[in-house]
């Protein structure tokens, strides 16, 4: 037998396992991901309201169903009509609401008696210039409306000063990804990464319902204000 030989490859044996035991080195991808950092950026733009919305309506009390059902009929319809009057179109009228309640007298210890009926209808109207909205007001409570809610402007175009708050945004994610690094000693590289995140708009208030049976005046004062659109995006930089 060749002892030798057997020592030989003994010998060959032990650097090998020993390299087994090294782990490897990361392979490029994780080396890159291990040189990154991640950012987000926030960009808002403030754009004019170019849409209306408002809702105009009337309640009606009487005896009996049909009256409340005939007084409500005969005011709504001149409303609508003093609408189209200033140019509101049907597509821009929708009947939004309509309810009949009976109204009950409630005595301890008898049951409830109807007194009479409440019958409600409301119409919502869409308007592409805001500015109109206090004529339009003002006229439905002059043909005869007593409620008035849900006056709200809108942007119709939600892409209208993306370009300008998505740039924003980068600049944002750029500036503190930069101050990030420059905290650990680094510098700020190229961007492998960007992703746009969802654009967030505040919560609307629209104006609470209110009785109108005495607003017999000039235009109603209603101001569009301005909105605020704000748009994020997620970035990843490579760091030098």
């Amino acid at each position: 037998m060749n002892t030798s030989g057997l020592v030989a490859l003994a010998t060959l044996a032990l650097p090998l396992s020993g390299m087994a035991q090294t782990p490897p080195p990361p392979a490029p991808r994780e080396a890159a991901l291990m040189e990154t950092i991640s950012v987000s950026g926030v960009g808002r733009v403030t754009v004019t309201p170019d849409r209306a919305t408002f809702s105009v309506g009337v309640q009606s009390m009487a005896p009996t169903v049909a009256a409340a059902v005939q007084d409500n009929n005969t005011r709504v319809t001149a409303i609508v009509d003093a609408l189209r009057k200033l140019g509101a179109t049907d597509r821009e009228i929708r009947t939004s609401q309509i309810s009949i309640y009976p109204q009950q007298d409630h005595q301890p210890n008898r049951p409830p008696r109807i007194t009479g009926y409440q019958v409600s209808n409301t119409v919502t109207v869409t308007r592409s210039n805001p500015s109109e909205v206090g004529r339009f007001l003002q006229a439905a409570v002059d043909a005869g409306a007593n409620t008035v809610s849900g006056v709200s402007f809108t942007v119709s175009d939600p892409a209208r000063g993306r370009e300008s708050a998505l740039q924003a945004a980068f600049a944002d994610a750029r500036a503190k990804a930069d101050v990030l690094a420059k905290a650990a000693g680094r510098a700020t590289g190229r961007a492998l990464s960007i992703t746009e995140g969802t654009a967030v708009t505040p919560p609307r208030y629209p104006m609470g319902r209110v009785a109108m049976m005495e607003a017999k005046q000039a235009d109603m004062p209603v101001e569009p204000g301005a909105e605020e659109l704000t748009f994020t995006v997620s970035v990843v930089f490579e760091l030098q």
